[in-house]
């Protein structure tokens, strides 16, 4: 059996115009948010701090600020698509739609990767402006946008499946997301750490993410090589398996 194109094409169509119709939301908001960061970091927090592994301050934060709100976009599209789709009642006629189960999560992840794409360029252009941005490598800088902008909006795929309400929805976010972001390295190394200390990072996968996009923007990557990269993709697997897994037995498709 081949691919539907068309209506892969339609889910995608539908998701990006839902997209575009919060262009503040989706886009501006993290925008806006990334440049009270680069402004905070670069002009009041900057002129203070020591430089790090040889680079400003701004220059070793902006990679963390930059993942962060790739998360938030990725997660907060799949989880917010899912989960509205199922609160109108349209996902009954995407389920009765001649689409494999593969073709419904790839359509709902393309549009994932786009917006976490957009804002994380945009943020990487704004440093650029600001002259605290730059790239040592680029296959491995879409690498980890694509990967995590995939692993999140799988993740957001669940939660949206699990939601009951609204609350439920919002949980992770405040929860987990922002908590885990916040003391995954985005504002100090792991040898600033307390010795006693240094476990939390390595045990938290956001460490993994925002230190491989800073290697590969900045050249400062403090893992074994291959260890965040092979980490990120077993999560790929896992995850992958886990949403495949709830739509082939319908779980919060058919209730």
């Amino acid at each position: 059996m081949g691919i539907n194109w068309i209506g892969l094409y339609t889910i995608i169509r539908r998701e990006v115009s839902r997209m575009w119709r919060v262009p503040v939301q989706a886009f501006v908001a993290p925008w806006i948010s990334a440049l009270l960061f680069i402004f905070i970091f670069g002009s009041v927090v900057g002129g203070r701090i020591a430089t790090i592994g040889g680079h400003r301050y701004l220059e070793f934060v902006l990679p963390g600020i930059l993942m962060m709100n790739i998360v938030n976009a990725a997660f907060l599209q799949s989880s917010s698509a899912i989960y509205f789709s199922r609160f109108v009642r349209f996902v009954e006629e995407i389920l009765v739609a001649p689409l494999s189960y593969a073709e419904m999560i790839a359509g709902s992840l393309s549009v994932v990767v786009l917006r976490a794409s957009v804002t994380g360029v945009g943020i990487l252009l704004m440093g650029i402006a600001f002259g605290a941005s730059s790239i040592e490598s680029w296959p491995l800088f879409i690498f980890w946008i694509v990967s995590v902008s995939t692993v999140f909006g799988l993740l957001g795929i669940i939660v949206g499946l699990w939601s009951k309400n609204f609350e439920q929805l919002n949980m992770p976010v405040v929860f987990f997301l922002t908590p885990l972001s916040m003391v995954g390295g985005v504002f100090n190394t792991v040898a600033m750490l307390p010795e006693w200390l240094r476990w939390i990072a390595w045990a938290n996968p956001f460490f993994y993410f925002i230190n491989g996009v800073r290697g590969a923007m900045i050249g400062v990557d403090e893992t074994p090589p291959g260890l965040g990269e092979g980490l990120t993709l077993l999560l790929l697997v896992v995850l992958g398996g886990t949403v495949w897994r709830m739509y082939s037995k319908g779980y919060g498709l058919r209730e």
